[in-house]
Order: C-alpha cells, then structure tokens, then sequence
C-alpha cells in the first residue's frame, strides 16, 4: 500500500483515536486556538509543527483538559471528553509529556514508573504495601525495558543525564495501558545520538498505541510520524504527507527557513 492510499484509508476510517470540532480556547481578548478541526486515527502517528505562538502546546492543553476549550468539542474513541477533568481523560487511555520535566528526583526509576502505573489502577487507593511480585512492579519492569532504562532502574532520578530523564518520561506516559500519547518536544535538548535513539524508540512502540508529536526538530518530526498537520496563529495551516510538507514551498517559508529554502 502506497502512503498516499494509506492516508486515504484513514481518512475514511470511522474509528478515531482524537476527533476535535470547531475547538477555540480564549484567555481573555487572546484568542490561542481558533475553529480547529481535526481527526486523528486509532494507531496513528501524527506530527503536529508550527512556529513558536502557533498554538500547539495550547492544543496539547485543551486536548488533555489541562485549560479546556472555550469553544468545540473533543472525543477521544467516539466519547465526548470536552467536560472531562484531566484524570478522567488520563484513565480513558490518554497520556502526555511535557515541554519541561516534571518529575520527582528523589524516586529511583523503577519506582517512578511504579507510581505512575499504580496511580492509573483498580488499586490505586489501597493503603497495602505492594510485594515483591506486585502485577504493577512486573508493568514497572517492563516499561523500563521497553524504553531501554534497564540499567538504570534503581538510579536515582535526580543522577539521570537529560536524555535519560527524557526516556523516563516516555516511560511515564506509558505506565497503565495508554490508547494515545501526545509528545510535546521530546527532543528537546539531546544530542544527535540520543535524538536516533528517540527515533527507534518512538518507533519501537506498539502499534495500537498513537501518538501525536510536537516537535521543532523537523528531522525527528518527519521521521516518526504518517502524516503532518501545520499550524500557524492558533489554527490549521495546511496537511499532508511527511515528504509533501517537507517540500512546500509556503511550509519552507513559513517555518522551515533559508536552511531549507
């Protein structure tokens, strides 16, 4: 199947991942996100670029309830979540990092991730101390084995480098089963060797889990994602294929630059 038919493909898909309507969201006479419209698929891989202002952390929020719409309506997998707090979006299956760190430096990893995973379970309230065998210390494990943090379990987090507190949170994000994850910068701050182990790392994921990326590396972007959607003063500039975005020339004026004019 060629991209362009797989794109067609999704866009007849009537299961969505992230469905939003007409979303606006005002902080006072600023108007951040303006008639966004947007479908995101089941297992999709989305990059969402834009310049600085454009709106995208902004999107981020509204999609997770963290400054919710003031206008619009989000589902996630066909629900209306518009009215939802943000820890009842979280135990749907929705997930997110964040643009700055926000974790706890005294916690090992291993522990980290269990917190995580504990706080989205059935057992979530109970005051029992969990065992050795726990079920979520064996999720723990696992998820640090996933995101390649094995040797590093029992460190503490504050003696992590950058890159490594950057796969903690991609760990983080997914402690409890998550249906969709949304990346905001990733990359932000690694070096070229740690930004290729991203790229496997993103691309490692299940694939019933999507994700949306946020992202000003354009290569990073562009590697780890479907298709891209570009915006621009708080809504939707234009959308296409990595390689069709890669090559507009208003996308190369309007965000990309002289290096890649």
């Amino acid at each position: 199947m060629s991209a362009n038919e797989a794109a067609q493909r999704l866009s007849n898909s009537s299961v969505y991942a992230l469905e939003l309507e007409a979303v606006g969201r005002r902080f006072g006479a600023l108007e951040a996100l303006a008639d966004v419209t947007l479908k995101v698929g089941a297992g999709e891989r989305r990059a969402i670029l834009g310049s600085n202002g454009a709106g995208k952390t902004t999107l981020f929020n509204a999609i997770t309830g963290d400054f919710p719409p003031t206008s619009g309506r989000i589902r996630f997998f066909g629900e209306d979540v518009t009215e939802f707090p943000v820890e009842e979006r979280i135990r749907r299956g929705l997930r997110r990092t964040y643009q700055v760190s926000q974790l706890f430096g005294g916690l090992s990893v291993l522990d980290s991730i269990f917190v995580a995973c504990r706080g989205v379970s059935r057992s979530r309230l109970s005051l029992l101390r969990p065992g050795a065998r726990d079920a979520t210390f064996a999720q723990a494990r696992n998820i640090a084995h996933l995101t390649h943090l094995d040797d590093v379990m029992e460190t503490p987090v504050a003696a992590l480098s950058h890159g490594q507190q950057r796969q903690l949170e991609i760990a983080l994000a997914l402690s409890g089963a998550p249906r969709f994850i949304l990346f905001d910068e990733p990359a932000a701050g690694l070096s070229p060797t740690e930004r290729r182990d991203l790229v496997a790392l993103l691309g490692a994921l299940p694939a019933h889990i999507g994700y949306i990326i946020i992202e000003h590396d354009l290569d990073v972007a562009l590697r780890v994602s479907t298709y891209v959607t570009m915006m621009h003063n708080g809504r939707i500039f234009k959308e296409g294929l990595p390689s069709e975005i890669e090559e507009d020339d208003e996308v190369q004026a309007l965000y990309l630059g002289a290096a890649h004019g």
